[in-house]
């Protein structure tokens, strides 16, 4: 008897954990606080707005967010968890670089949620960041799509979590493809929201190599649009303030369109992993379509993000609702 019942013990295990990695991703929906907070996406809209309006950084800066977030122990806020001996995934060097700009939109999007007394602490901050994240692109010219929701927040976060998770300026096109496939993204998937650099801004330590030191033979990387690398050696001259800021799309900085991937085809990817894209004969054909095809980009990206949204979130009873997004409850 002992036999066969335990067979049936660890059948039934495996099965529930199936289950419960299926309905991580399926459990969202696009209408999940229609009765506890009807609401959510009008008060989180107004607050992002209202941001929005006071700088256009809190539009690159929430969508790069939600990102590091997702990548790391998926998309449960634990990029907005402080650690008092600065220990948590915010502190990682691949991460002390995400504008404050992002975590006060969170902040104003939460305080506007709690101030309607049906909603107080109903919404997790990991929804609040995927609502805001779609209203910055909506705002700077993006397409508008339906967020699903219902993600819980997570309560751990680790500055080693973040380790070889995050893509790096210099990847190539193979190391892009592993990590986003590690999240069950495709490579159309990796290049549409690659422009999202279409807003981004990046600091000039993360490429100078490229345009000052790039190898024995050559000083400039010679897939660099020439004209362009001496454009970015005057704004990052050698010894420049560390917190310089440069836009990622030199063109329509605070517009998001299709003008990045136009940029690439140009020699004008600011970093390698940009410009890899147009360049390797398995992406290169992606790249020319979006350059000349704005609407197929907008439907790859809003198909993209919305997988980036799925991945490993918590729902049910895992995680918690956070009554502040920066600490656990």
């Amino acid at each position: 008897m002992g036999g066969p019942s335990m067979m049936n013990i660890v059948f039934i295990s495996k099965l529930f954990l199936v289950v419960c990695a299926q309905r991580s991703s399926t459990e969202l929906t696009k209408g999940f606080y229609s009765n506890t907070c009807p609401n959510v996406e009008q008060l989180v809209r107004s607050a992002v707005e209202l941001k929005f309006q006071q700088t256009f950084v809190t539009a690159p800066a929430t969508l790069r967010l939600f990102f590091h977030d997702c990548f790391v122990r998926g998309c449960d806020a634990s990029i907005l968890l402080v650690s008092p001996n600065n220990k948590a995934e915010k502190d990682h060097p691949d991460d002390i670089s995400l504008a404050g700009d992002g975590f006060d939109t969170v902040i104003k999007a939460k305080q506007a949620i709690d101030s309607d007394p049906q909603c107080t602490n109903k919404v997790s901050c990991a929804d609040i960041l995927a609502l805001a994240t779609r209203d910055v692109v909506n705002l700077s010219g993006g397409p508008f799509y339906e967020v699903e929701l219902g993600r819980r927040d997570g309560r751990i976060s680790t500055i080693a979590s973040v380790q070889r998770h995050l893509p790096h300026p210099q990847f190539n096109l193979d190391q892009l493809n592993s990590m986003f496939s590690f999240n069950g993204l495709s490579q159309i998937d990796m290049i549409a929201l690659s422009g999202a650099h279409t807003i981004g801004f990046s600091h000039c330590n993360r490429f100078s190599k490229r345009i000052y030191n790039f190898s024995p033979t050559s000083r400039i990387d010679p897939t660099l649009n020439l004209q362009y690398a001496f454009q970015l050696r005057q704004a990052c001259p050698l010894k420049v303030d560390p917190r310089i800021a440069i836009n990622m799309d030199p063109i329509t900085p605070q517009k998001f369109d299709n003008q990045y991937f136009k940029n690439l085809q140009q020699g004008m990817g600011l970093f390698t992993s940009d410009q890899v894209l147009a360049i390797d004969e398995r992406s290169k054909d992606t790249i020319n379509l979006f350059a000349s095809n704005e609407v197929a980009f907008e439907s790859a990206f809003v198909d993209a993000i919305t997988k980036l949204g799925r991945i490993g979130v918590k729902s049910g009873n895992q995680g918690e609702i956070r009554f502040d997004c920066s600490s656990v409850n």
